[in-house]
């Protein structure tokens, strides 16, 4: 990642791994699937709208991976 303010998030779903990144600077969430397929890409959120997102993440159980550290650290 070259943003530093996008975030990345994971999580399993019917035992496929998920990812969101979202972006509050661009006001965009973009989630994909396990084979890096577009399933929802949101654009013109506000940094509110961004963070109401990231905490329903983190309730179910995503994970909030750090973006100057190697994701196979965390898998």
């Amino acid at each position: 990642m070259t943003n530093k303010t996008m975030k990345l998030w994971l999580w399993i779903y019917n035992n496929k791994l998920m990812k969101a990144v979202a972006c509050p600077e661009e006001g965009t969430l973009t989630i994909y699937d396990d084979e890096d397929h577009v399933l929802i890409r949101r654009t013109g959120l506000t940094i509110g709208q961004i963070k109401t997102i990231e905490i329903a993440f983190t309730t179910n159980g995503a994970k909030r991976i750090d973006g100057h550290r190697e994701p196979f650290t965390y898998l």
